[in-house]
């Protein structure tokens, strides 16, 4: 059995569902935000995802809250890239999708992994958020911009926040879920 195998086994039907859709509503949003996002950067001078990349990034906490496994933020990411790459949908990147849609996930899962949590409360919602538009930001500037080193930072900081708010977002639809999985078990 391979270790992508034994990577895969661990998730359920329901996980792998949740991941799906998760992976599809971030790929969704992307041509509706990217134009409003493009006001906001464009005297900035730094990539529209730096700003917005939170709703984008929410995707990806939300999934691993809502399933509470290692490694679903990268499953997510990754799915992500496939579906980019096979619809043509959203971005120009090409085969470079696979390392800017895929790293955001890894950083996060990495992050939270050596803290130990599992999006269990707001500071580590907001870390993953941030982990993941700032992995994000840094890819795209890596495969597109190329940015000097003040644009650069001004970006890398601005993905730290909004990809932080991004997860606090996250957090707390999650907290409703498990309010109304809580409500549905106990039958109150």
């Amino acid at each position: 059995m391979s270790v992508w195998q034994k990577f895969l086994d661990r998730f359920s039907l329901y996980d792998l569902i949740i991941i799906a859709m998760m992976s599809a509503l971030g790929i969704a949003i992307k041509p509706i935000i990217v134009p409003l996002s493009h006001i906001i950067s464009g005297p900035l001078l730094i990539p529209p995802g730096a700003v917005t990349g939170g709703l984008f990034m929410m995707w990806l906490v939300l999934g691993f809250g809502i399933t509470g496994k290692r490694g679903t933020m990268t499953l997510i990411g990754f799915v992500q890239a496939i579906l980019v790459m096979a619809t043509g949908m959203v971005g120009s990147q090409g085969a470079m999708s696979l390392l800017s849609y895929t790293m955001p996930g890894i950083l996060a899962d990495l992050g939270l992994l050596l803290i130990g949590h599992r999006v269990c409360c707001l500071p580590c919602a907001f870390l993953a958020g941030m982990l993941c538009n700032i992995a994000g930001t840094a890819m795209v500037n890596f495969i597109n911009y190329r940015l000097p080193v003040f644009p650069l930072v001004l970006s890398l900081s601005v993905a730290a926040l909004s990809g932080g708010l991004g997860g606090l977002i996250a957090f707390k639809v999650v907290q409703q879920i498990r309010k109304f999985q809580k409500r549905d078990i106990t039958g109150i």
